[in-house]
């Protein structure tokens, strides 16, 4: 999908609004309860933590834009932003990482004072630095702390779910000399939930990263394709349904985040007591009477 060039400006501020959905699936395990979906105790909501959304997001941008494999990590050849992903399940230590950026910039051992060079070259190479921040400072070569001025909040669902164990069985037998024909294991999901997740692009963050254009535009990309090259047996089937994004013409903001937010409106269909589709809900967005210097963009919905 082409994004509207109104949305990769980065001297402009933006606050979107992300809907998507969950069928027959678990969206975000909960280590702390046996992997259940994650679940607001007193509510029952659903929770999908912005880690798990910003992992989809690196997973894209990693399987679009990451240069040849065997470099991916530790190349930081040339004066263009890289689209490394900082934060990778590659075997490669963080520090490793944090090491190679600061020789490729002369600097030197040093784990008490900040290298602003070294800094400036991991924004450089990682997109996932340049957007979302990191913790810099964790090994020898100190390359400080980013705060990336891109973020998001955990979403949650609209109404409340039930999230369940389904027993499952296969002939497939783990240990050897095991009198059995079958085994049991557990599968955890939820039948339907509809979530609602919010996010934040800061410009004066994003000047101190180097946040460029061309960044923006993938992570927009990254953000309408992060459930479409997700898919997984445990996670069901997710679909991003909505994503309403409200530009400002000023840096600071033209109006709060939050009256904008409250715009969305999202209410079950007269009749629907358990919802378990999108079609059983009505969305709407009011457009109307936007605050001066504000504008909203639909890339989805």
């Amino acid at each position: 999908m082409k994004i509207p060039a109104e949305l990769t400006d980065p001297a402009k501020r933006y606050d979107f609004l992300l809907l998507f959905d969950v069928t027959d699936g678990n969206p975000n395990g909960d280590p702390d309860a046996g992997n259940l979906p994650r679940v607001d105790p007193e509510t029952l909501q659903g929770l999908v933590t912005d880690v798990c959304l910003k992992r989809k997001i690196r997973n894209y941008v990693d399987l679009t834009s990451a240069p040849d494999a065997a470099n991916f990590d530790l190349s930081g050849s040339g004066d263009e932003n890289g689209n490394g992903i900082f934060v990778r399940d590659s075997g490669i230590a963080l520090n490793t990482k944090i090491k190679a950026a600061a020789e490729s910039v002369g600097a030197e051992e040093n784990s008490k004072k900040e290298n602003k060079n070294s800094r400036q070259e991991m924004c450089r190479r990682y997109f996932d630095i340049r957007m979302f921040g990191g913790v810099l400072s964790t090994g020898k070569f100190n390359s400080g702390q980013v705060r990336g001025p891109m973020q998001l909040t955990f979403a949650r669902s609209i109404h409340p779910i039930l999230p369940s164990e389904i027993a499952i069985t296969r002939v497939a037998i783990t240990k050897e000399g095991e009198q059995k024909e079958t085994e049991i294991g557990r599968k955890a999901s939820v039948p339907y939930g509809l979530y609602k997740g919010r996010g934040f692009f800061s410009p004066m963050l994003a000047s101190d990263t180097g946040v460029t254009t061309a960044d923006l535009e993938l992570f927009w990309q990254a953000v309408l394709g992060m459930f479409e090259n997700d898919r997984s047996a445990a996670r069901g089937y997710m679909e991003l349904k909505g994503v309403f994004v409200f530009r400002h013409e000023h840096k600071l903001g033209d109006a709060p985040s939050g009256p904008l937010f409250d715009r969305l409106k999202v209410a079950l269909k007269a009749g629907v007591t358990v919802p378990r589709s999108y079609d059983q809900y009505d969305v709407v967005l009011n457009e109307a009477e936007l605050p001066d210097g504000v504008s909203v963009i639909r890339l989805i919905g």
